[in-house]
This record gives structure tokens, C-alpha cells and sequence, in this order.
């Protein structure tokens, strides 16, 4: 087998990418990876230069890859290591350019080494990405490379390749065969019940009503209508938003079932749009932009919609996106995340490593205390 560099995912047939992949994940399939590409949101510009890692066989048929860019910055990553770049500036070392394994602005957990169910020598198939990964490292001069966002199942492969593991929390719901959203509300304690029908309320006293859209229903008007909301919440922040119109234009006509927009209309005026994708049992809360400041309006936009969806949907898991200690209140749980690094330096290595350790077990106690204040009668989460 062979380990091959791709410069763009237009270089792999989407059939033979998507062929790899053993479980529904709209954020790797060819289509969203292609559209990030050719909308310009990854690119040399924006510090995400594609070089996708393949192995092949000595036919030249594809057993699997590693999606794969070369960054000079650490921005759309959401595992945040811009203190280990300070550190190497101070030390008179480059830290950038490195190599990042994730999907480009998206911090969602999934496969980054992709293999198909069907193969044989599945573990040495992986085995050797990993391997070409870190040859790359070295090869290229990179200071680094880092494997964000990897399945539990991954992790212990990447710690064996001697990657540092790095743990983080998010905050996910689980559906635990709720029939509506009241059957939901039954599991809180009184006063979390009260507190959340109160902010529904709050939207309803204000006639604001809500729609469903998939991709289908989105054409140029409905984005030219939906961007000015979602570039909002960018500017606030001090910068532009990392995805333009273009690239939902075309997940609109590629993945047009995997993208799910929730739209709130008071009247005919739009005041609120939340932007999600979905797979078969997941749905991911991405984007979330406002016109105006309405109390209650965020909760209901960004997450009692989506846990309506999800109940009606049959959906498992609502990913509402990072951080946000709020979400506890409102039904999400704690949930381990992983990160795993390689760093070139030896001594940076070693101080690093150390770190790490500390940070998981702050990580643990922060999950654990979190976990206390879930609204789930008797700790039901």
C-alpha cells in the first residue's frame, strides 16, 4: 500500500471518498469538503491548504484517507493552542506552518481516519495514515500536527503513535424516547420546568413563529434573506464569517437533505435564523444570527427547536456547537471531547505532555461538577 499527498479533495472521485465512510457524517462527505474548496472558504488565503492524505493499493484503489491541511494559523479549529504558539515564539521557534486533521470550522466529533468497514486490513490501514501523518510532519517542516475532534475509537491508536490525547467537554442532548417536547420537560425538576416554559412562552407572547427549511427549500433569495442575520453574530466578534453564500449555495444543491435552517419570523420580517446540519441520528447546531435583541429568543432559535426537531425526527444526539455552560439548564449533558498532538520539538513535547495531564484532570472535575446542575429529575441524564 501507498500513502499518497492530494492537494484538493477534487483530486479522489466523491464516490470512492464517500465510499470510506462507515457511518452517516455530512461534514465528511466529498460534497461538504469540495464545497469548503471551491467557495474559497479553504484555501491557501485562509491559512487551510488542502494535502489530504490517501493510501492505495498497487492498483491505485483507495482504502482509505485522512483528511489533512497545512495551516499558518489557528483560527476555525476550536481546540484552542494558540498559548503552545506563543510559547514557541518566545523561544524564538516557528510554530506555524503545522498540521491540522479536522474538518475546516467545524468542532464536531466524527472518524479522521477513514477506512472502510469492508476491508480486511483495516488496522493496518490506519495504522500507516497515522504513520504518513507524521511523516509529513517531519518532511514538511511543520512544527506539529493535531487530529481534532477523532471517535473515542480512534484515540487509542493515536496515543499508541505516541500523540498526546488532549480531553475538552461539550454540552450534547440525548433523546431518551421522548414522544414531544413536554415528555421531555417531564424528566426536569420543577423550577428547570418552569424556567424553560416561561422562555417559550416569552417567544409566544411575542407572535414570533418559526419555520422549517431544508436545503431544498433554499435558493439564492432565501440566503441573500439568511446571511445579513448569520454574518451578525460574526461581526460582533470582530471579523467576518469563515463561510460565505457561496458555499451554502452549493451544499444547497449537493447535500440538500443533510442542511437543516430554522427561520423566525415575527411577521413577515425574519429576526432570527439558526443554521444546523443533520446526519441519521445527529443533528449539529452550526450558525445562529438575530436582527434584534428578543429575551429568549437565542434558547428557542438555537436549541428548543432543535430538540423539537430532533424528538420528531427520531434523532438520537443534538450537538448545539462548543462552550455555553447555559445549555446545562436547558437539557444538554457534559460530554468528553478529544483532541490528539504531535510536536517535532522534543523538549516543547515533553512540556506539553505534562500540561496535558493536568488539563484532564481538570477537565474530569469540571465534568463532574458540571454534571450536578443537569435539570433531570434524580440525575436521569
Amino acid at each position: 500500500m501507498h500513502i499518497q499527498v492530494q492537494d484538493s479533495i477534487s483530486n479522489i472521485e466523491p464516490t470512492d471518498w464517500n465510499g470510506l465512510l462507515t457511518r452517516d457524517d455530512p461534514f465528511l462527505r466529498h460534497e461538504f469538503l469540495l464545497a469548503l474548496e471551491k467557495s474559497g472558504s479553504v484555501s491557501r488565503e485562509t491559512g487551510w491548504s488542502p494535502c489530504h492524505l490517501t493510501c492505495e493499493d498497487d492498483s491505485g484503489n483507495l482504502l482509505g484517507a485522512l483528511p489533512l491541511y497545512l495551516k499558518d494559523n489557528s483560527y476555525g479549529e476550536f481546540v484552542f493552542d494558540f498559548a503552545w504558539a506563543g510559547a514557541y515564539q518566545q523561544a524564538g521557534l516557528p510554530y506555524y506552518p503545522k498540521l491540522v486533521s479536522s474538518v475546516p470550522f467545524t468542532p464536531a466529533t466524527g472518524s479522521r481516519i477513514l477506512v472502510s468497514g469492508q476491508q480486511a486490513d483495516r488496522d493496518k490501514i490506519r495504522s500507516a495514515l497515522v504513520a504518513g501523518a507524521i511523516d509529513c510532519t517531519t518532511n514538511s517542516g511543520a512544527s506539529s500536527l493535531h487530529i481534532l475532534f477523532p471517535t473515542a475509537e480512534e484515540t487509542p491508536l493515536l496515543e499508541q503513535s505516541e500523540m498526546l490525547l488532549r480531553k475538552d467537554c461539550q454540552f450534547h442532548w440525548h433523546n431518551r424516547g421522548y414522544a414531544d417536547f413536554d415528555h421531555f420537560l417531564a424528566g426536569f425538576t420543577s423550577a428547570k420546568r418552569k424556567k424553560t416554559r416561561r422562555e417559550r412562552r416569552r417567544i409566544e407572547e411575542q407572535s414570533i413563529r418559526f419555520e422549517l427549511r431544508t436545503g431544498r427549500d433554499l435558493d439564492e433569495d432565501a440566503w441573500q434573506e439568511i446571511m445579513p442575520l448569520y454574518r451578525t453574530t460574526f461581526l460582533r466578534r470582530g471579523r467576518e464569517p469563515y463561510l460565505g453564500m457561496e458555499f451554502f449555495l452549493q451544499l444547497s444543491a449537493t447535500l440538500p437533505d443533510s442542511l437543516v435552517v430554522f427561520l423566525g419570523y415575527a411577521g413577515d420580517e425574519l429576526v432570527a435564523v439558526a443554521v444546523c446540519f443533520r446526519s441519521d441520528t445527529t443533528l449539529y447546531g452550526r450558525y445562529w444570527g438575530a436582527n434584534q435583541y428578543i429575551d429568549s429568543l437565542h434558547f428557542e432559535t438555537c436549541y428548543y427547536q432543535g430538540i423539537e426537531y430532533c424528538i420528531a425526527e427520531g434523532l438520537q444526539i443534538f450537538e448545539p456547537g462548543t462552550q455555553g455552560e447555559h445549555k446545562i439548564s436547558r437539557g444538554f449533558v457534559p460530554t468528553e471531547t478529544w483532541s490528539a498532538h504531535w510536536l517535532t520539538h522534543p523538549q516543547f513535547a515533553a512540556a506539553v505532555d505534562d500540561y496535558l495531564e493536568r488539563e484532564r484532570e481538570h477537565i474530569d472535575r469540571y465534568i463532574d461538577v458540571v454534571a450536578s446542575h443537569v435539570p433531570y429529575k434524580n440525575d436521569t441524564s
